[in-house]
C-alpha cells in the first residue's frame, strides 16, 4: 500500500522551513503512484537510477544527476529496490526559477556532499544557526546546477501514445512505423509526421533515446553489457557501446563500474 509523507509534512500547504531533506524525518522512498506536492522536489539518489514520469515525458537521473520537479506537477517516481534516495523538498520562494517544467540537473561533488551533510542534521536545527547557513549554501548550489537533456518526451496523441507505450514495454522490439501504421489504420508517413510534431524528434532518435535510458537501470543493477545491449534492441555490442559513449560520455562498462559516472548523463543529441 502506498506510503505518504510523514505527519510533519502531510497536509501542509507550504513547508515550515525553506528546505527539508533530513534522512530521519523525510520519507526518502519512491512514491510510484501519481502524486503532486505544493513544493519543489529535488529528486536525487546517491545510488541507483531514478525514473520520474510526468505528462510531458520521462526524466532519467543516473548517479550524479537529479530531477527537478516543480510544485504542483503530477508525477510518479520509479527506481530499483536498492536505490538510495536523498530527495530535498524546497519552498518555491527559496530558489530562483522554481517554476517552469521538470528537468534533469547535474549534481557536482560539492552539491552531493552538501546533500549528505544536510541529511544528517536534526530536523529541529536552528534556521539561523550553522544548519541554516548550510541550507543557504545548498540552495545556492541547487540553483546553479546546470540542466541536462536526459528526458524522453511522451506524446499525448492517442495513436502515438499506444506506439510509445509498446516500445517502453519492449525496448528491443524491431517493429517500425510501417508495421504500426498498418495496425492503427494510418500511413507510415502520418506517424512519422506526428512523431516530429508531438515529440520534437524523429522516430529513429526517439527510439534510440528510449533504448539508451532503458539500459541505465540494467547496468546499474550489474547486468552484463552484452545482455543489456540485447535487451535494449541493439544488433551488436559495439554499436551499443558507441551510442552509449556518444550520449553519456562513458562506456557502459565504465558506467556500471562507477568509473566516469560524474560525466555520465551528457545531454542527448538533438536532431
Amino acid at each position: 500500500m502506498p506510503q505518504s509523507l510523514p505527519e510533519e509534512l502531510a497536509g501542509l500547504a507550504a513547508l515550515p522551513r525553506p528546505v527539508f531533506g533530513h534522512t530521519e524525518s523525510v520519507a526518502n522512498r519512491a512514491l510510484g503512484y501519481r502524486h503532486a506536492h505544493p513544493w519543489v522536489q529535488f529528486a536525487y539518489a546517491v545510488a541507483g537510477v531514478l525514473d520520474v514520469r510526468t505528462d510531458a515525458g520521462r526524466y532519467i537521473a543516473p548517479p550524479q544527476r537529479a530531477v527537478w520537479i516543480p510544485a504542483g506537477v503530477a508525477h510518479q517516481v520509479r527506481c530499483s529496490a536498492d536505490t538510495e534516495i536523498r530527495s530535498l523538498y524546497i519552498d518555491p520562494s527559496a530558489v530562483p526559477g522554481a517554476q517552469g517544467g521538470c528537468r534533469v540537473l547535474a549534481v557536482s561533488p560539492l552539491l552531493r556532499e552538501l546533500i549528505r551533510a544536510f541529511g544528517d542534521l536534526p530536523a529541529e536545527c536552528e534556521e539561523h544557526g550553522p544548519g541554516g547557513r548550510l541550507a543557504a549554501v545548498l540552495l545556492d548550489q541547487v540553483a546553479a546546477a546546470p540542466a541536462l537533456g536526459l528526458m524522453l518526451p511522451l506524446p499525448q496523441e492517442p495513436r502515438l501514445r499506444r506506439v510509445c507505450e509498446a516500445f517502453e514495454a519492449e525496448p528491443d522490439s524491431r517493429d517500425g512505423l510501417a508495421a504500426w501504421g498498418a495496425r492503427l489504420g494510418c500511413s507510415e508517413r502520418t506517424l512519422a509526421r506526428l512523431f516530429r510534431q508531438h515529440t520534437g524528434l524523429n522516430f529513429r532518435l526517439w527510439r534510440q533515446r528510449l533504448r539508451l535510458i532503458s539500459a541505465l537501470p540494467l547496468l546499474e543493477a550489474g547486468e552484463g553489457v552484452t545482455d543489456v545491449a540485447i535487451a535494449c534492441g541493439y544488433d551488436s555490442v559495439s554499436a551499443f557501446i558507441a551510442s552509449f559513449r556518444e550520449h553519456f560520455g562513458a562506456t557502459p562498462g565504465e558506467f556500471a563500474g562507477g568509473v566516469g559516472r560524474a560525466e555520465a548523463g551528457a545531454t542527448f543529441q538533438r536532431e
